[in-house]
Parts: structure tokens; C-alpha cells; sequence
């Protein structure tokens, strides 16, 4: 088997054996399906629940996209200020970790009073988690350009704006894609919290009631249908990385030569 064929596996088996582990401690400790279920009866609840997995899924899915398109546009924007300028950088930077460094879920009840229950609270929670990694690494790029490339750029004659869009952002571009592939699971995060405090519909809710009912099967397929998701969106953007950085993503002949 070739060493690409193993890489692409490796994943497959990884999560098989995983699953294999779960099913043996779960037969070998008789654990109750209460407490934790066989992974064939959480694909029984998958298919069971079906219907109601795909609708608040793509209600959950709806959510975290909106909060993490909001996230990419202005993030992105702050981090070109932040790390454009050391005075932004020295007078910003500070404020963003201590804002991160609040925990989200205990600003959800503060939401819905603002905002009631529902969609906006999941939308703004999911923004607000996935914005920081966004902000933080776009700022990274540009605070870390080589100050000769600048000189370079200014003898030359180029604007602020010349430097931005093409030495900024061009070299951002690997930061700005690991920053998406981390933001967007956090954003999924960030919404099912939001659901289970203070959702109407969703994955959350789903996770919510099953819970109260202690179905434990269907809150584990609930969660399956979430991992699911950011998986996917996770391989979307790495797919857009490879097509748009491939310059800057190491192939398999430099994995190969520290034993990749």
C-alpha cells in the first residue's frame, strides 16, 4: 500500500477502531443503553429519527453559517487594522483575549433577555466564538511581514493600500484558511449551546429533549449529526487551501523526509 493510500485510511481506520473500542467497552462493562449506548443503537436512532435530525440540523447548520459569515467578514477586517498598525495592535489586541477569554455560554441568558429566544442568540454566539481565531491570525500574518518587503514596496512608490492587497493579503492566506477550518467548528459549538440554553429548534434542542427523556441513544446520534457537519466544513476548506495556498501547503515528499 502506498504511503498516499495509507494517509488517506488512516482516518477511516482510526475512527474504526475507535468505534470498536466504544462497542467492546460498552459489552464488556454490560453498560446500560441509559448510560451508554452501543454505537449500532445510536445508528438506530440516526435512522430512526431521521426526519427530525435533517430539519434541526439544517436549522443548526443555517445558524452557524450566518454567525460565521459575520465572524469571517469582520474579523478579517479587524485583524487588517490590528495588525496593519502597532498602536491598533498595542490598544486592541489586549481587549480581544480578554473578550475571548469570557466564557460564551454564561452570556447566552444575557442574549435572550436582549433578544428573547430562538435564532439570534445561537447566530451571535456562534459569532462570537468563531471571530477571535479569525482576528487573531489575520493580525499574525500582517504584524509578521518582513519590514524590507515594506521598504521595498515604499520606495517603489505603493500605497498603504497597495501593500495590503498584494503583500497583506496574499500572505494571510495560509493564517486565513487555518483560521476558518478552527473558527467553524467553534461556531457549531457556539450555536448548539446557544440551542440547548435557549433554543426553539435545532440539534441543541434535540440534544436538549432526548436528554430529558434520557434517550441517551438519540442525544449521541444529535451529536454524530453536529460532528458530521464541521467535519464536512472542515474538508470543504481544506479542499479551498490546497486550490488557492498550494504553495504554502507541504506535500507528501516533504512529510516523507521527517517520516511522514
Amino acid at each position: 500500500m502506498s504511503a498516499n493510500s495509507l494517509q488517506r485510511l488512516a482516518p477511516w481506520l482510526t475512527a474504526a477502531v475507535l468505534v470498536a473500542a466504544w462497542w467492546l467497552a460498552v459489552v464488556a462493562f454490560d453498560i446500560k443503553t441509559f448510560v451508554l449506548p452501543t454505537p449500532w443503537e445510536v445508528l438506530k436512532a440516526l435512522y430512526t429519527y431521521r426526519y427530525a435530525l435533517f430539519i434541526n440540523g439544517l436549522a443548526t447548520l443555517s445558524t452557524t453559517l450566518l454567525g460565521f459569515v459575520v465572524a469571517v467578514v469582520f474579523g478579517m477586517a479587524l485583524g487588517i487594522v490590528v495588525g496593519s498598525s502597532r498602536l491598533a495592535y498595542s490598544a486592541l489586541y489586549p481587549l480581544l483575549v480578554g473578550f475571548n477569554s469570557v466564557p460564551k455560554a454564561a452570556l447566552v441568558p444575557i442574549f435572550v433577555i436582549w433578544f428573547g429566544t430562538g435564532t439570534v442568540p445561537a447566530v451571535i454566539t456562534a459569532f462570537m466564538l468563531s471571530f477571535f481565531p479569525i482576528v487573531a491570525n489575520i493580525a499574525t500574518a500582517f504584524a509578521t511581514i518582513e519590514p524590507e518587503l515594506l521598504e521595498v514596496m515604499r520606495s517603489l512608490g505603493a500605497s498603504q493600500r497597495d501593500m495590503t492587497v498584494k503583500i497583506g493579503i496574499p500572505r494571510s492566506m495560509p493564517y486565513f484558511f487555518a483560521s476558518l477550518k478552527i473558527a467553524v467548528t467553534l461556531a457549531f459549538v457556539g450555536s448548539v449551546i446557544a440551542e440547548i440554553v435557549a433554543g426553539n429548534n435545532g440539534i441543541g434542542n434535540v440534544m436538549l429533549i432526548a436528554s430529558s427523556n434520557f434517550n441517551v441513544s438519540l442525544v449521541f446520534a444529535a451529536l454524530f449529526v453536529v460532528g458530521i457537519m464541521g467535519v464536512g466544513m472542515y474538508a470543504i476548506f481544506d479542499i479551498f487551501e490546497r486550490r488557492m495556498t498550494a504553495w504554502s501547503v507541504r506535500g507528501s515528499a516533504t512529510l516523507q523526509q521527517f517520516g511522514g
